[in-house]
This record gives C-alpha cells, structure tokens and sequence, in this order.
C-alpha cells in the first residue's frame, strides 16, 4: 500500500512536486490566517482523499514541519495500511475516552510524521465527532504538532466530514475527474459553505 507515497518513493516525480505546489498554495490561500488543522474529504469513496491525505502529511514533514495525521474516518479506515502500522486503538479511543493522546500517537517511517490510525470503528461515529471531546483533542493536538491533517470520510450520505471542517482551520475538498460528477462536486461545496468551512481549494 505504501507504494501511494510518491512523495517517499520518488521525491523527484512530478507528482511529487505537485504535492509540494500544493503545499505552497495552501500557505499562500491564507495569508492573514493560522492554517494548522486541515481537513482533507472528499464528495464519494475512491476519490484518492487518503492517499492525498498523506502525501501532503509528508511534504509538509520534508519542509521541516512536525506533522501529526489522524485518520478521522472511523467507518472505513486506511491510513493504518499507507504506513503499515496497526489500528488497534486510535481516535476512537480517545474520543471515548478509553485511551490517552499519547497512548494513540504512532511514529511512522517517515521522519516529521506521526499518525493517530482511527481505532476500532464505533457504533456513533457522527456524535464522537461532533463532540465536546473532539474540540478539545484538535486543541490538545494543536500543542503537539506544527500541521494537523485529517483525513475524513466523504461528504455525500455522511455528515462527518460537514462537522468536522466547521472545526479545522481549512478544508480540501478532493476531486477526481473521471469518477466524481460535476453536480456531486457542486453539492459537496454547498455543504462545506453551510458548515461555515474555510475551503482551500
């Protein structure tokens, strides 16, 4: 799975420096403003949100950030495989407060870069979330670590990702041509504006 990491395999690529365009837009889109906790979703499954999700994690990393990415999709989780670690607790368990942050936290092999994998999935996802519990954990986390990326699930049919980016400091709405239609897209970006997310792009 770590193959998905063209920014570890091949730093080189054009891809590779497409994720570090990225990057620099990212910091640009803001300038008056502090983005640390950012929300990567995307409008359906297989859009590539997770692997975008952690290729950005690394590049960031490789400019000298501390980054932290939480797999925040607690339904269908993946981050766990990407840096081939184990998801026996993770944010879940915090949320639940069955374990601590630093219990949860997991170093990866790529330097600057720890990941909190989801955890077992629990049976109220959308309230763990929307929780007290939950803005606390992204203060807490905020302390810890330069750049936040979560990785949350799709927008359409779940309201996760809506709640979410009304709590980080921007939101990417990832877009996959050729498997996403432009009306899905459109609703997409009509629920993050709702939500009062900062969208960058």
């Amino acid at each position: 799975m770590a193959r998905k990491l063209i920014t570890v395999s091949d730093m080189t690529s054009i891809p590779s420096e497409q994720y570090r365009t990225i990057r620099a837009n990212i910091k640009f889109s803001q300038p008056n403003r502090d983005v640390r906790t950012i929300l990567v979703t995307s409008s359906i499954a297989g859009e590539g949100k997770s692997t975008n999700a952690a290729n950005i994690g690394v590049v960031f990393a490789q400019e000298g950030k501390n980054v932290l990415i939480v797999d925040a999709d607690m339904r269908k989780p993946t981050l766990h495989h990407t840096f081939y670690l184990d998801n026996i607790s993770g944010l879940s368990s915090v949320l639940s407060r069955q374990s601590t942050l630093q219990e949860v936290i997991q170093e990866t092999f790529v330097e600057g870069v720890d990941i909190i994998s989801s955890g077992a999935i629990p049976p109220n996802p959308t309230e763990l979330l929307a929780s007290e519990t939950m803005t606390s954990f992204l203060a807490e986390v905020k302390d810890l670590y330069d750049i936040i990326i979560l990785d949350a699930p799709p927008l359409l049919f779940l309201s996760d990702a809506q709640i979410l980016s009304n709590k980080c400091d921007g939101t990417l709405l990832i877009v996959n041509t050729g498997v996403v239609g432009k009306a899905a897209v459109i609703k997409s970006k009509s629920i993050l504006t709702v939500s009062k997310a900062n969208i960058l792009g």
